[in-house]
């Protein structure tokens, strides 16, 4: 579920602004605010069904958009490849070691030519 949650909001932090005002303040209030859906039902005074139904159609649009750009996906591997690259610099500065400095400048220049 933790997984979830985090994949959901590095979704609306790349496409949230695509979203209608409604559901943007419904994905807030659950994945950034962790509001039940009773409770944001509540607040807007919906039925419970009708705040899980805006979710899903939400996630499903966050996840289209996510299959046809790329964007999360993108991000987290040049990410990924930055914290190599920085682990391995960092290894370099005790042992003076030339071949893993130039791979490390090759991560770096890949994950730039992206």
């Amino acid at each position: 579920m933790l997984e979830k949650v985090a994949w959901m909001n590095m979704l609306y932090d790349f496409y949230g602004q695509l979203l209608t005002d409604r559901q943007k303040d419904l994905m807030e209030l659950y994945y950034c605010h962790n509001l039940s859906l009773s409770e944001i039902a509540g607040e807007f005074k919906v039925t419970r069904q009708a705040v899980y139904d805006t979710l899903k159609r939400s996630e499903q649009t966050l996840s289209r958009y996510e299959s046809k750009l790329g964007l999360a996906a993108k991000y987290k591997t040049e990410r990924n490849r930055l914290a190599c690259a920085a682990a391995i610099l960092e290894e370099c500065e005790t042992a003076q070691s030339s071949d893993r400095l130039q791979q490390a400048r090759k991560i770096i220049e890949e994950v730039l030519k992206m």
